[in-house]
C-alpha cells in the first residue's frame, strides 16, 4: 500500500481487518511503537492502555477470524480525551485535582465504541477541565504542522493524536468550539453533532448545557463511522434526545442548499481564511449545491461576554465540590471562569438564558431556509501562540476568536469541521457546515462528497519526512 499504514482511512483499514490481511494484533503493535517513536516530541497522550489494548486486539482478531465480524470499527485503534470515563484508568481531565480519579465504569460513548470492536489505546491530553488553556504544571500537546502555531483548545490531544497517525480516530468534545478549533488547526474533520444526540454520561462536565461529544478523524467518512457507534438515546443520560440516528448514507448532493452570509464570515477574518471558505464554497457548487444568500442573526452577545456567563456559572456548579476548598490546585484559566460564575447574579443569569434561547429561535429560522451554512472556524488561520498571546491581551480579539463556534454551542446546532486549504506556509484552514438540530447526515453527506473530489483532507504533518 503506498499510504503508512497508520494513515489509512478507517473506511479503507476496515476490508484489510475483516479479511486478515491486517492482523488487530499487529496493528495495534505497530500503533504503540508509533507511539513510542513520534509522541515523546508531541505529547498527544496522557496514558497508555497497552495491556488492555492487546487483550481487546486478540480478542477482535479472534471474532473475525471465526467469522463474528461487527463492523468497519472493529479492530480499529481509536483514542479518547481524557475526561471520558475509562474503567480501571485514571481520568484527570487535564487537571492535578483529579488526577487520582480513577472510575468503576466507562462512559457511555466509550462503552460503545468497544462494543463496536474498537480498540482503545490510550487517553489523550487536554486542556484543564476542558477550558482554554493548560494547567501550568502540565506540558500540552505539540501541533504536528508546526510546533509554534495553535492546538487547538481543549481537545488537542485529540487532534495532534489523529493527525500524526497516532490512532485512527479520537472522540473529542466541544463547549465553545473544541471539537472544531484542534480539527481545523490538525487538518482533520471532526463532528459537534445536535446538543443531546451523544450522550455525556461519564464525561467530565465543563457546562452542561454547551458540552457536545463528537468523533475527530482524517475523513469525514471516518467521522461518520464513530458517530454512528456513539450516538442514539441514553437512559443514563436523561437529557439525550429519544429520535432515532439517522443513518449516514454518502452520496450525491446536486440541489442541496448551502447558505452563505459573507458579511458574518468577513468580521475580522484574515484573506487566507476567506480565500479557503470561497473555495469550498466553489467545489460545493461545482457538485451541484444550490448556493443561497443567508443571513446568519446576530453573534454579538455571545462574543461580547454572554457565552462566558452561560460557561462560567454552569462550570462553578460542575466544580462546586472541589471550589473553592481546592483553589490552589488550579489554574489561572480555569479559575477565573469559575469566580466569573461563582459572582454571576440570578438576574444576569436569567437574562443570558433568554437572550440564548431568542439567537436559537433566529437561528432556527435561518436554518430552515437551507441544507446548512457554510462559515469559517475561526477567523485567523493557523494562528501562532506569539498571535494567540497578543489575543489574551485583548478581550475583543479574543472575543472574535470564538465568534463562529461558541454561539453554535449556545445554539445547540450541529456543525461539521472539515479542512478546506492551506496558508502560505502549508498549514491546514478549516471550515465549518452548520445545520439544522439532527441534520448531521446532511452534513456528513456533503462534507463526504466534498472530500471524494478534493485532496484537502489527505495531507499529512511534515513528521515522517
Amino acid at each position: 500500500m503506498n499510504t503508512p499504514l497508520h494513515y489509512l482511512e478507517i473506511a479503507d483499514l476496515a476490508p484489510l481487518l475483516r479479511t486478515g490481511e491486517v492482523s488487530p494484533v499487529a496493528l495495534a503493535r505497530h500503533m504503540f511503537a508509533r507511539i513510542s517513536e513520534v509522541d515523546g516530541g508531541l505529547r498527544a497522550y496522557a496514558r497508555l492502555m497497552e495491556a488492555e489494548a492487546l487483550e481487546a486486539a486478540a480478542r477482535a482478531e479472534a471474532e473475525i477470524a471465526a467469522g463474528q465480524y461487527r463492523g468497519p470499527l472493529h479492530g480499529v485503534p481509536v483514542a479518547v480525551k481524557d475526561l471520558f470515563w475509562t474503567k480501571g484508568v485514571a481520568t484527570a481531565a487535564g487537571t492535578t485535582v483529579f488526577a487520582g480519579f480513577v472510575p468503576d465504569e466507562d462512559a457511555t460513548v466509550v462503552h460503545r465504541l468497544r462494543e463496536a470492536g474498537a480498540i482503545v489505546l490510550g487517553k489523550l491530553q487536554m486542556t484543564e477541565g476542558a477550558f482554554a488553556t493548560p494547567h501550568p504544571t502540565l506540558p500540552p500537546p505539540l501541533n504536528p504542522w508546526g510546533t509554534d502555531h495553535w492546538t487547538g483548545a481543549s481537545s488537542s490531544g485529540s487532534g495532534v493524536a489523529t493527525a500524526a497517525g497516532l490512532c485512527f480516530a479520537a472522540l473529542g468534545t466541544d463547549t465553545g468550539g473544541s471539537i472544531r478549533f484542534p480539527s481545523a488547526a490538525n487538518g482533520l474533520s471532526g463532528l459537534k453533532p445536535t446538543w443531546g444526540r451523544v450522550s455525556r454520561h461519564g464525561v467530565f462536565e465543563l457546562a452542561a448545557t454547551l458540552d457536545h461529544v463528537g468523533p475527530m478523524a482524517r475523513s469525514v467518512r471516518d467521522a461518520a463511522l464513530l458517530y454512528e457507534a456513539i450516538a442514539g438515546h441514553d437512559p443514563l443520560d436523561p437529557t439525550s434526545l429519544l429520535a432515532p440516528v439517522e443513518p449516514c448514507a454518502h452520496g450525491s448532493i446536486a440541489g442541496m442548499r448551502i447558505g452563505i452570509d459573507r458579511a458574518w464570515n468577513a468580521h475580522g477574518s484574515d484573506a487566507e481564511v476567506l480565500a479557503a471558505t470561497e473555495a469550498m464554497l466553489k467545489v460545493l457548487a461545482d457538485l451541484g449545491a444550490k448556493i443561497v444568500d443567508s443571513r446568519v442573526p446576530d453573534t454579538a452577545w455571545h462574543i461580547a461576554g454572554e457565552w462566558e456567563v452561560l460557561c462560567g456559572v454552569q462550570t462553578a456548579v460542575a466544580h462546586a465540590a472541589t471550589y473553592p476548598g481546592r483553589a490552589a490546585d488550579y489554574g489561572p484559566a480555569l479559575s477565573r471562569l469559575i469566580d466569573v460564575g461563582r459572582a454571576t447574579g440570578g438576574m444576569r443569569y436569567q437574562q443570558a438564558i433568554l437572550d440564548a434561547l431568542a439567537f436559537t429561535g433566529r437561528l432556527d429560522e435561518t436554518l430552515a431556509g437551507v441544507d446548512a451554512l457554510l462559515a469559517p472556524v475561526q477567523p485567523f488561520a493557523a494562528p501562532t501562540y506569539e498571535t494567540l498571546a497578543a489575543l489574551a491581551e485583548s478581550p475583543e480579539l479574543n472575543q472574535q476568536l470564538i465568534q463562529y463556534t461558541a454561539p453554535i454551542n449556545v445554539s445547540g446546532h450541529p456543525a461539521l469541521s472539515l479542512p478546506c486549504g492551506t496558508t502560505a506556509a502549508g498549514l491546514p484552514i478549516g471550515c465549518q457546515l452548520i445545520g439544522a438540530k439532527g441534520s448531521e447526515a446532511t452534513l456528513l453527506r456533503a462534507g463526504a462528497a466534498v472530500q471524494g473530489v478534493t485532496g484537502w483532507h489527505k495531507a499529512h504533518p511534515p513528521l515522517d519526512r
